[in-house]
């Protein structure tokens, strides 16, 4: 039988079988279609069938195409619904790419207001290891409220320090987002008190109609304060920093989704909107370099921030990154200890950060992933002696109130999402975040596709969200015995090693004692950990580059 096939093959090749029958159809239908005035149209369709199989065989571009007409077109359309497939019919509730079913289910539920409980036990299997809970007491705690805030800049020049929620949302631009989605975000913050980054895109139209608390971002391209050749502009940074609802400046010195790397917008995306808050013209590519024009080094990093702080009138002002070279984290804190300047916060990005697109290689394998990261921030400043001078932020991956006591765990003063906010305006992890044609509107500048995000609508769901996930958190606080989130520590997550042994994560993750990494220096005491032991010697307060290390 096999010969037999092989031999029909080499004189009519079976993979030309669909291409046969939409000929035969349309010999068929034309034939009812003159005889029987039926089948006209189907002759039609079988027409043009015929017509692109012939395309399909003389076409240069798809091999699949010219030894399977017609029907090789089933695997691009296959092909291009794969995520949904996958999605919808084949990835368990666990099954996180990059975020489970059960985690935007519980967003959804959380922004919609719905019950969120869950049934018949964990679906996690608690033996695997990786598996973590919190440790709860036995005489567990009574706690008023969920709004659990943090007090940034009260240790500095800042003269308006802000009480922040514990919980914000994090850098995403307008022009990344669409408008309905930041009116969306931004009304969100104004009813629920809480923070609204504005990624480094700066202030539009749209941040300002709310009026909730902002963060403005300030990115390598100098958004919103920039002059014509792309370098700072003082004058226009003080006009948007002095304005009562931008509550903090964070300089942007790298992102979780692709740090060290620079970005463009093409000129046909820069609309009217955009270039008017980003301070671009019309028809250029906006470009933001891959490192700041401000400043070379880290003690003139240290100065452009009070430089900052003193233009934004005393505001609190930090800087983002996420954690490459240790020695170059290690050069800012000398620049600290040597300028005597602190920012006022350090905002961590983990390298799960992904609400901006990025090349494959970046997303995978560059930069710190948030616990690294962050450890080695709040290791560093508690080794100093500055940890209770500076506060910590921290953002990756955060979705639920389990999220944030983990981080807060590690180290941070407060949490920022973004993903988790997306959700909550209806995204559906479609990952089409980057072609201009997100099915919900949040993602989009097509003014069509953006109606479909419902502003007072979504408005409701980022509150909800917000509002919910803080009232589990302060469940989870009150079960462990304490009175507020930031008295969580890494004494009270579990983690599983194997079947048979369980870890504290205070026993398994290095962690510096106030002053130790002072005493270290000054060869008074071991150092710590290898990494400061390797690189602290080497970094250099007036160069990020490093003594010795190329």
């Amino acid at each position: 039988m096999h010969a037999w096939l092989n031999k029909l093959d080499q004189h009519f090749p079976v993979r030309y079988t669909a291409w046969l029958a939409c000929a035969v159809g349309f010999l068929l239908s034309l034939f009812a279609w003159v005889a029987f005035d039926v089948g006209g149209l189907l002759a039609l369709v079988c027409l043009f069938l015929v017509g692109l199989g012939w395309r399909d065989t003389h076409q240069t571009r798809h091999s699949v195409l010219r030894n399977y007409p017609v029907i090789g077109h089933m695997r691009f359309l296959l092909e291009f619904v794969r995520i949904e497939i996958r999605q919808y019919f084949i990835e368990s509730d666990t099954e996180a790419t990059p975020f489970s079913r059960m985690q935007r289910s519980l967003v959804y539920q959380r922004a919609k207001g719905e019950p969120d409980k869950r049934p018949f036990g964990t679906q996690l299997n608690v033996q695997e290891p990786g598996y973590e809970w919190i440790n709860h007491s036995m005489a567990p705690t009574e706690i008023a409220s969920h709004d659990f805030r943090v007090t940034i800049g009260a240790h500095s020049s800042c003269t308006q320090p802000y009480e922040a929620s514990i919980f914000n949302i994090s850098a995403m631009s307008f022009g990344a987002l669409s408008a309905n989605a930041i009116l969306a975000l931004n009304g969100g913050a104004k009813k629920g008190g809480f923070a609204h980054d504005t990624g480094e895109g700066s202030i539009s139209e749209h941040h300002r109609k709310h009026g909730g608390d902002l963060i403005w971002e300030i990115g390598s391209g100098y958004f919103g304060c920039r002059n014509d050749d792309g370098t700072f502009n003082a004058e226009r940074f003080a006009a948007n920093a002095l304005d009562p609802q931008v509550k903090m400046i964070e300089l942007k010195l790298s992102q979780g989704a692709k740090p060290g790397h620079g970005g463009v917008l093409p000129a046909s995306k820069v609309t009217p909107e955009i270039a008017a808050a980003r301070g671009v013209p019309l028809g250029v590519d906006c470009v933001s370099p891959a490192s700041h024009s401000a400043f070379r080094t880290p003690v003139e990093m240290m100065q452009f921030i009070e430089r900052l702080r003193q233009l934004s009138g005393g505001k609190p002002t930090g800087f983002k990154l996420c954690i490459g070279h240790p020695w170059e984290w290690f050069a800012i804190c000398k620049a600290m200890l040597e300028t005597g300047i602190l920012p006022d916060f350090v905002v961590v990005d983990g390298a799960e950060g992904g609400t901006g697109a990025a090349p494959l290689e970046f997303t995978d394998h560059v930069g710190a992933p948030l616990q690294e990261g962050l450890l080695l921030v709040h290791n560093s400043l508690t080794g100093l002696g500055l940890r209770d001078k500076i506060r910590v932020g921290a953002a990756g991956k955060v979705i639920g109130a389990f999220d944030i006591a983990r981080v807060m765990a590690l180290g941070a003063d407060w949490c920022n999402a973004a993903r988790g906010f997306m959700f909550a305006l209806g995204c559906i992890q479609a990952q089409a975040c980057h072609t201009g044609a997100c099915p919900t509107g949040v993602t989009t500048q097509d003014p069509q596709r953006q109606k479909a995000l419902v502003v007072p609508d979504k408005t409701e769901r980022v509150y909800r969200f917000h509002q919910n996930t803080l009232a589990a958190l302060k469940e989870l606080v009150q079960a462990a015995g304490l009175s507020h989130p930031n008295q969580i520590t890494a004494l009270h997550i579990v983690r599983r090693i194997s079947g048979s042994d369980v870890r504290l994560l205070a026993n398994l993750l290095p962690l510096v004692k106030p002053g130790e990494l002072l005493e270290a220096i000054e060869g008074r005491a071991e150092w710590p950990h290898n990494v400061f032991k390797l690189y602290w010697s080497v970094a250099r307060a007036d160069s990020f580059s490093a003594t010795g290390v190329h």
